[in-house]
């Protein structure tokens, strides 16, 4: 049987996380937003990704998508935030969170997040996670993305059952929880999900 590794993603919401605790408490990777359109930076992220690492966490940053402004430039900014926290290692995770259309029609949304997810697997040698909701992938704002791995938020369904929306086959990781905390599964191992990371050229 497959094991099943248990993570958590946060944001400044949360403010100052204690990563050690959550380290014990059996979570094994997370996710930390890093940026948001073209100028946004987390004001925690460098902190929570430096205490990830720290705890020996499979580390994920996540970029929260604007499709009204330009993709390539949005993209540029997640990847020198990243640097400036000490950049990429092997294994470590990136994520788009496609969540909000921004007054976008959905074939602009889906083509946003092709050039972004395209310029980051270019420039910095992975494929980006895809976070979305399934009434969202639903509406056509994800057309496109079937070859990136789906994240999806789904915490109406059991623990790694969630509705798989099209373009997607299958699920890579379920957010099945988001209260008190955003709660999520990957059914594999960590290498299983490392191997979905960075791998140094």
């Amino acid at each position: 049987m497959k094991r099943l590794l248990h993570g958590i993603d946060v944001s400044n919401w949360q403010g100052s996380v204690d990563w050690a605790d959550h380290a014990d408490a059996g979570v094994s990777f997370a996710f930390a937003k890093a940026t948001e359109g073209g100028d946004y930076t987390d004001r925690w992220f460098a902190r929570n990704w430096n205490g990830m690492r720290e705890s020996w966490m499979v580390c994920g940053a996540y970029h929260f998508a604007r499709p009204k402004g330009d993709p390539i430039e949005h993209a540029r900014h997640f990847l020198a935030v990243l640097r400036s926290a000490g950049g990429l290692r092997r294994g470590d995770l990136v994520a788009l969170d496609l969540e909000s259309g921004d007054g976008q029609r959905p074939e602009q949304v889906a083509r946003y997040a092709r050039r972004w997810c395209h310029h980051i697997e270019r420039h910095a040698g992975l494929r980006p996670f895809v976070y979305t909701f399934p009434w969202f992938a639903r509406a056509g704002n994800c057309a496109g993305l079937a070859e990136y791995p789906l994240w999806i938020a789904c915490p109406e369904k059991a623990r790694g059952e969630p509705i798989v929306p099209s373009p997607w086959r299958d699920w890579t990781i379920h957010q099945y929880a988001n209260s008190p905390l955003d709660r999520n599964l990957f059914h594999g191992t960590r290498q299983d999900l490392t191997r979905l990371g960075f791998h140094p050229r």
